[in-house]
Order: C-alpha cells, then structure tokens, then sequence
C-alpha cells in the first residue's frame, strides 16, 4: 500500500511517500480502506516541532482525521460486519466519560500512525460509523475539528436554545461550531479578519459578525452586541493572543472552550478569570460517545461539513502548504482513493 510518513519536524518538507505492506487485522480489529484524510492546524504543529504534546516520529503516519469502509474483520469482532462506513476516533483509549490518563498517547498522528495511507487497522472500539447523507471527504472532516467544537459546547455546559456564542475565525474548529450551535437554536457571533470570510460565516447561521482587523479591540464590540451582558459559550481557538479578550467577551459564568495557539501574545493576568467569573476549561477533542452524539445531530439536522478544497493523495504535500498559508474556510480535505 501507499502512505505517507515523516521521521523528522521538517516544516512543510516532513511528508515522505513511502510503500508499506498492507496490514492484516488482528483480534478484534479491522481493516478499514482509508477514502479520504483532512487536515488540522495540528498537523502542522508536529511538522513544525511545536506540537506540545507526545509525538512518536519513527516514519509516523501523519493526520488524526480520516474515513472509509471497512474491508475485513479480525476474529472476535462484534460492532461491525464489514462494509460500514466509518471513521476513527481521534483519541483511541478514549471512549467516554471523564478524559483518560493516556489521551495523547493514543491519539492519531502524533503518538500513534495516523491516516494518510491507503489502508489502516484499528481496534474495533476506536471506530465510528459516518452519518448516511455524508460522503467519506466530509465524513473525514470530523474526528478532531467537529468533535472539539461540539465537546467545547456540550462537554461541562451543555448549549441551550437562546444562548449566545461567540467563535474565533473561520478555520475547521470555528465553522463547525457556528452549525452545531445555528442548529441548536442559539446566537452566534462569529469574528474574523475579512469581510469576505465573514460573509460566509453568515450563510452558515452566524447572526452577527465582527472584523477584528476594522475592530481591534473586538471585545467592546461584543459586549456592545450583547447588551453589556456577554456570551454564554466562547470557543476560543486563538490561545494567549486572543484569550483575554475572550475573557472580557463572556458573562459572568459563562464558559470557555480553550482550544488552540493560533494567536501568540503575551502571558495574562489570571486575576482576569476572577473578574469575569466565567470558566476557561481546555478541550482535548472528546471520547468515541461525543462523536457518535454528534453525529446523531448532524444527521438530524443534515449538517454538511464545509470543505474549501480537496487535494488528491499525489498532491498530499501541497494540501499541507495550504494550510499553512491559512486562507481556507472550514476544512483542506485530501481524497486517498
């Protein structure tokens, strides 16, 4: 089979074609055709040595986020029965409930291969099944971005119909939080540095927008659109450049989703949490029950993940140069077959 691997933080050179023998399934595990990967600001993060937690760089299969069909089953395999669907959890250890011990030592192309490769194995209980009205390039869209946006709305203080909630930019993170918040009935206010990406953030149910670039200091302007009050749910993408504003952004008790380092800036008074009297809690992407709840609503709501472009498994380098020059909106797919 073909993949891809890298054995060094070489920037946007750290992909390597390689061939590999196809792997075999064992004991309640399958063997799932991988159709399509997408990419997160993660993945450069590790390319760029910047990635703050476990990376095993031993001709590494890169990225989290994939989907396709399952193809052959190990002995002892119960949830599938060949054929499905599906795409992998971005945590393996982490099925539910409160966050495990070895997250990150289990998550996708960092400490374990990932799944930029025509065919991968994986324990039977680290797969989900794919919404029916998604094809596998928006199935593939999902593991990390679109469970981290629902874990940062649902995971401590679950959204509720009439709340307000304020998201960071149009990457992968943001524009799935402005459809699962649009689709739960509740206010979005979506910021960005262009009018034109704005622009799309409105189509996909944001009810207010705000240029950074025109507003610099954004959070007056939040405030102002929610009455003096602030939002209930920020999901804050942006880290130490962009959190104290999210601060000032929420109302007193409102809650943080503290996602990202996409914004770099200075280290910030904690007194300020106090102040706000909110909660800043870190979202490590969320366990296999918060996909598979997810997807119950995507698939109620027929939400379509946004993909900007898609890349073909040749041209896999390439898709990575894109992200790293940001002027996406949603997601960079990569189709493998």
């Amino acid at each position: 089979m073909r993949a891809y691997e890298m054995s060094a933080a070489a920037g946007l050179d750290s992909w390597k074609s390689a061939e590999r023998p196809t792997p075999e399934p064992g004991r309640g595990q399958v063997l799932v055709r991988m159709r399509a990967a997408s990419l997160n600001y993660r993945d450069l993060l590790i390319c760029e040595g910047r990635y703050p937690f476990a990376v095993n760089l031993d001709r590494l299969i890169p990225l989290s986020d994939g989907a396709g069909e399952i193809v052959a089953l190990g002995a002892g395999v119960r949830r599938f029965t060949g054929g499905e669907r599906v795409a992998g959890i971005f945590s393996q250890s982490w099925l539910g409930g409160a966050q495990v011990a070895d997250t990150w030592q289990t998550a996708l192309g960092g400490a374990i291969d990932g799944v930029l490769t025509e065919y991968q194995v994986f324990d039977e209980d680290g797969l989900v099944r794919l919404p029916d009205h998604l094809s596998f390039e928006e199935g593939a869209t999902l593991p990390c971005a679109a469970v981290t946006a629902w874990n940062a709305l649902y995971g401590l203080k679950p959204l509720r119909a009439g709340e307000t909630v304020l998201t960071l930019g149009t990457g992968g993170v943001s524009i799935f939080a402005i459809q699962l918040a649009h689709a739960a009935g509740a206010r979005v206010i979506a910021t960005s540095s262009s009018d034109a990406k704005l622009e799309k953030a409105r189509a996909l149910g944001a009810h207010d927008t705000i240029n950074y670039r025109t507003h610099p200091d954004w959070e007056g302007e939040v405030r102002r659109l929610t009455g003096g009050t602030g939002v209930d749910h920020v999901v804050e993408v942006g880290g130490t450049g962009t959190l104290p504003r999210s601060i000032a952004s929420a109302r007193p008790g409102g809650h943080i989703g503290l996602i990202g380092l996409l914004a770099q800036g200075e280290a910030f008074d904690p007194l300020a949490i106090l102040g706000a009297s909110c909660i800043v809690r870190g979202v490590a992407v969320g366990p296999r029950e918060m996909f598979e709840d997810m997807n119950r609503s995507i698939a109620l709501h027929g939400i379509k993940p946004v993909i900007d472009r898609v890349y073909g498994f040749d041209a896999a380098p390439a898709a990575l140069k894109a992200l790293a020059e940001a002027g996406h909106v949603g997601k960079i797919v990569i189709r493998i077959g």
